[in-house]
């Protein structure tokens, strides 16, 4: 687990804007925090799970994927500022996420 300090937090953002505007061939100044990710930037959930694995292998962190999914089923993350809490929340909790509300 990393230490939340608001640079990380700025990178994580960075991290998922970047992301979606690249895979999704969208101007990143035209996404925001309520983009919805199906809806307005046609994505689907192998983006999300993509990105995750990213931010794994960027953060060294071990929660699997599977630990992902569960967290996903309970509380599903559609728009960009969901991404980047759940992102944040991962970074910051690991393992632990499914145990989380955010």
């Amino acid at each position: 687990m990393t230490e939340m300090t608001s640079e990380v937090k700025k990178n994580i953002r960075t991290m998922v804007y970047e992301y979606f505007s690249g895979e999704c061939d969208i101007d990143i100044k035209d996404i925001t925090d309520a983009t919805n990710i199906i809806e307005d930037l046609e994505g689907d959930s192998l983006m999300l799970l993509s990105l995750l694995e990213q931010v794994r292998k960027k953060y060294g962190l071990s929660v699997e994927l599977k630990t992902l999914g569960k967290h996903l089923m309970k509380k599903p993350a559609e728009t960009i500022g969901q991404v980047i809490a759940l992102t944040i929340g991962i970074v910051e909790h690991g393992d632990n996420i499914i145990n989380i509300e955010l």
